[in-house]
């Protein structure tokens, strides 16, 4: 059986070190890209957070008077924010298994260290996939359910910062996360693999993904594929709606679901609108509701046909501070608990701080790596879809 001395976190502090360099080549674009936020360590998991969100100003005309117009009332609004998640990987050895790998020339300590790495490496993928997830709060979208983005040209880019540029969005620190397969057309793009036109060796010698008209790219093995609302044939009715209108209202007619997360257009219109909230019965002369910042171009006071574009795949480009990832160490009775030794150990490329704790047992020891967590999109306006195949 191991000595007390062997099972203490300082001792292992080596091969948590040395786990890191292993979990920090994970294809975990997200993490990085987003804003990370530790004022919600007052939330317990399951508790909502609410933080302020100033309204659209208005503007008015200047009329002298002899006393200031009595007006600049606003509502602020909100939003929320929840630890949505404590999460933890065990890691147990007992003292037999211990001297059975150190007797038939096993090493303990590189096992542990692989255990350790597939343990960070675990969370690391559920945060991962829980941020990639947030693509159904995006605002528009830009691309084809059936061509994968890059394939020929670097328009997706243009496109994608175009739409953020055209919400409003700050373009000092523009984040896109794509999936492996659009990765890979972009390395195959002759103007960046030039090295004499691209004025970067990088991309062609070691493979890393340049900034591309003002957006940091990044890659991701968990970029979502949405599968899409069987809607066909639906209209809109014959009210007509403004730009800026978020509820649109449809005609009782076609079949199927728009579902949230749908990326819609309407006849005579080349925006895609992402759905917020859909329609279970498009034949029912039901509302669908639109993210912001809603129509693009008006729709006139006639039926125009909806389309949902198929079942694709969803990666994203955003401004930073539209999306908040908060972590923070698992909470712990005031007067503590079993555990006989505790470390935070964080990884420097994802910028994860992984919480270590080691409790022994009878006999034996276990090992836990944990963290708790929470996602949100605080200004959807300020997110935008990249659809592909």
């Amino acid at each position: 059986m191991p000595t007390s001395t062997q099972n203490t976190l300082t001792n292992l502090a080596p091969d948590l070190f040395n786990a890191l360099d292993v979990v920090s080549r994970e294809l975990v674009g997200f993490i990085p890209a987003v804003t990370s936020d530790m004022t919600y360590e007052r939330a317990a998991v399951g508790q909502t957070v609410r933080s302020p969100v100033a309204p659209v100003a208005s503007a008015s005309d200047i009329a002298p008077n002899v006393t200031p117009p009595d007006d600049g009332n606003q509502t602020i609004g909100s939003t929320t924010m929840t630890i949505s998640k404590a999460r933890r990987v065990p890691i147990r050895w007992n003292g037999e298994e211990r001297r059975a790998l150190d007797n038939n020339g096993a090493s303990y300590n590189v096992i542990l260290r692989d255990q350790f790495a597939q343990g960070m490496r675990t969370l690391c993928n559920e945060i991962e996939a829980d941020l990639a997830g947030l693509y159904t709060l995006a605002s528009r979208s830009y691309g084809a359910a059936n061509a994968t983005p890059f394939a020929s040209t670097l328009a997706d880019t243009a496109q994608i910062r175009r739409i953020l540029s055209d919400n409003g969005a700050p373009l000092g620190d523009l984040q896109l996360v794509i999936d492996t397969s659009a990765g890979a057309n972009l390395r195959t793009l002759a103007q960046l693999t030039k090295v004499n036109e691209a004025a970067d060796a990088n991309l062609l010698r070691r493979g890393t993904l340049l900034d591309v008209h003002g957006m940091a790219i990044r890659e991701s093995g968990q970029v979502k594929r949405h599968t899409a609302g069987t809607g066909a044939n639906a209209t809109t009715n014959a009210a007509g709606y403004a730009i800026g209108a978020t509820v649109i209202t449809l005609a009782a007619a076609g079949t199927g679901t728009i579902k949230a997360g749908d990326t819609i257009t309407i006849s005579g219109d080349t925006n895609q609108y992402v759905v917020a909230s859909g329609d279970t019965d498009v034949s029912d002369a039901g509302t669908i509701t639109l993210q912001a910042p809603g129509l693009r171009k008006a729709i006139p006071a006639s039926a125009k046909a909806i389309t949902v574009i198929g079942d694709s795949v969803r990666s994203l480009g955003f401004a930073r501070s539209a999306i908040v990832l908060a972590t923070r160490a698992p909470a712990m009775p005031t007067s503590g608990d079993a555990a006989d030794d505790s470390m935070i150990v964080t990884d420097p490329q994802s910028g994860l701080s992984f919480e270590v704790r080691t409790y022994k047992q009878y006999r034996q020891v276990q090992l836990e790596i944990s963290m708790a967590w929470g996602v949100a999109v605080v200004k959807p306006e300020h997110v935008v879809q990249l659809v592909g195949l």
